[in-house]
């Protein structure tokens, strides 16, 4: 059975269980997965943090905050955070001026905010597919912890 995670969402459950998140440009899909309970989680976040001065904001539409959440839910789901792994994909620059860098764009920033929270938090980035141009689709299998990637403009799978 499959679950759509929209943006600015965040699903955990257990295996059988599938996650999917459509459309990535630049907005960022993390999977968390214990693989020792098959508890994970997949969240689908527009941008990177909030900006200072906004009022604090408990959401998956940031990057950091998403994983943060996943990581106190999965807890209280019974995983252990000490065995979760992570995985991302997404982070294009789809929209933006070709002049700018990877870095600079949204997407970059993105994929930036997650590997700077994952490694502050002590959990494992591995695997990910980021950047780039292109549309991309995801798919966390639970029974297995996989993330699959679809990619929008070449027609092929990645495993992660």
């Amino acid at each position: 059975m499959s679950e759509r995670v929209g943006i600015a969402e965040l699903r955990i459950v257990r295996a059988p269980q599938v996650l999917k998140a459509y459309g990535l440009g630049s907005c960022l899909a993390v999977a968390l997965y214990d693989p020792h309970t098959q508890l994970g989680g997949l969240a689908h976040s527009l941008l990177p943090q909030q900006c200072n001065g906004d009022p604090p904001e408990r959401s998956a539409k940031f990057v950091d905050e998403a994983i943060r959440l996943m990581v106190e839910e999965l807890s209280r789901a019974g995983a252990d955070p000490a065995r979760l792994l992570a995985r991302s994909a997404g982070g294009a620059n789809m929209f933006e001026s070709q002049y700018l860098t990877l870095m600079q764009s949204i997407g970059g920033r993105n994929a930036r905010s997650a590997r700077e929270t994952l490694q502050e938090l002590g959990i494992p980035l591995v695997g990910e597919e980021v950047g780039g141009n292109r549309g991309r689709t995801v798919t966390f299998d639970l029974a297995t912890g996989r993330l699959l990637v679809y990619s929008a403009r070449d027609d092929r799978t990645l495993v992660l």
